[in-house]
């Protein structure tokens, strides 16, 4: 299976990135790096790129298929074989994480601190060791700090000939204007929901009407769109965001509904914690050769305060994400009441709940859905700027109920 198999609904991008891939390939054979070139090679490929698009349209999935295109080593390339097998040692070790040119960049805490970046400009400054190009891929360019931003131009401003930058943001706003300047821009559409749905059936071996209600719930986000095709859980969680539009009749109802969701992203990062951060604390004492119940050896305990922050940091992430997650599918509940009172005729995102929307619906006017629509846009925002979660939520709830 190709690389290019696992992004769906991007065939303009997968044409673009192809085309890239094999004037990288041209390069390497005639010796030239992935800064000023001549020919065609020159409008072809360049040294940083910044991948965007809505949530789930899969700009990291595109970042790291590049990557391993990049990287592959096919026999058929010599053929005219197009790069990204899928099958070849450098695309195996690409998408496996474990290619020794490819430095895969993420953060499960809030953003992406300056040392960090300061060591990755160092790293670019390097040949690669054994591959053809050294790629750097940061999945969360939108989470680098200002101070780790400006890093970062240093590194994008004065490439090394064989490093090529791959940056991941939700938008090309989410960027400093000095850095977009400097990448050659792809901007991922939402995939359709017949193409998730055949994704689903074909690698998943979803059944298709479950696909096809999976697809158009997850309302274009691919990873969204399987979770709730595969797991009991995720339809059971999405189910019960989708009954507060029926609960917020009172404000007993919405206080109730509120504190539910905050107690389930709650529930989620402790989950994610109990999992992780006992392993990840074991792991660094083991680095460090700390003895059970003996003295700490010197250096330790930084660390291992270091690492808490991190967790801390984590978990704070996983709530936001959980509540995020939530607010999408309310929007998509109030886009189809309003769907309905207008008199569209176009797929609902929630088919499996006909008969909630039609409910919700015919109990109000459209104006009245806008402003709920955007009572839950204001949420986001809150949560966004710190506001905490449950006084945020309750707000959101009250609105709902108020219309």
């Amino acid at each position: 299976m190709a690389v290019w198999d696992d992004l769906v609904g991007q065939e303009r991008v997968v044409e673009q990135l192809t085309a890239a891939a094999k004037a990288a390939g041209a390069m390497v054979t005639a010796g030239r790096g992935a800064g000023p070139a001549e020919g065609a090679n020159a409008s072809l490929m360049t040294h940083a790129w910044l991948f965007t698009g809505p949530p789930g349209a899969g700009q990291v999935t595109a970042a790291r298929s590049f990557a391993a295109a990049l990287q592959c080593t096919s026999p058929d390339l010599a053929l005219g074989g197009t790069p990204g097998c899928g099958f070849c040692d450098g695309c195996h070790t690409v998408l496996a994480g474990s290619h020794a040119d490819v430095k895969y960049v993420r953060t499960d805490g809030l953003s992406i601190g300056v040392g960090d970046m300061r060591d990755l400009v160092l790293r670019a400054c390097s040949y690669p060791t054994g591959g053809r190009w050294s790629v750097i891929l940061v999945d969360a360019a939108h989470r680098l700090t200002e101070a780790a931003a400006n890093a970062l131009l240093k590194g994008v401003e004065e490439p090394s000939p064989r490093t090529v930058w791959l940056l991941c943001a939700p938008s090309v706003q989410d960027v400093l204007p000095t850095i977009r300047s400097r990448c050659r821009l792809l901007v991922l559409r939402t995939p359709a929901a017949e193409a998730v749905a055949d994704m689903l059936v074909r690698r998943d071996g979803v059944d298709p009407d479950t696909a096809r209600l999976a697809a158009l719930a997850g309302q274009g986000d691919v990873e969204r769109s399987r979770r709730l095709a595969v797991d009991d859980q995720a339809r059971t969680r999405r189910t019960e965001v989708l009954r507060i539009p029926l609960e917020v009749s009172d404000i007993g109802g919405c206080l109730a509904a509120a504190q539910r969701l905050v107690d389930t992203a709650k529930a989620d990062a402790e989950a994610l914690a109990e999992t992780q951060d006992a392993k990840e604390t074991d792991d660094l004492k083991a680095v460090y050769g700390a003895a059970e119940g003996g003295k700490a050896p010197r250096g330790m305990a930084g660390a291992v305060k270091e690492l808490e922050k991190r967790q801390k940091s984590r978990a704070t992430r996983t709530r936001r994400e959980t509540l995020g997650v939530a607010l999408l599918d309310l929007l998509g509940f109030y886009r189809d009441v309003l769907a309905l009172q207008l008199g569209s005729t176009g797929a609902l995102a929630n088919e499996d709940q006909r008969q909630a929307l039609n409910r919700v619906a015919q109990a109000g006017p459209a104006e009245g859905t806008l402003r709920r629509i955007e009572a839950v846009l204001a949420c986001r925002r809150a949560l966004d700027r710190n506001v905490d979660p449950l006084l945020a939520v309750e707000a959101m709830t009250v609105a709902l109920r108020a219309g």
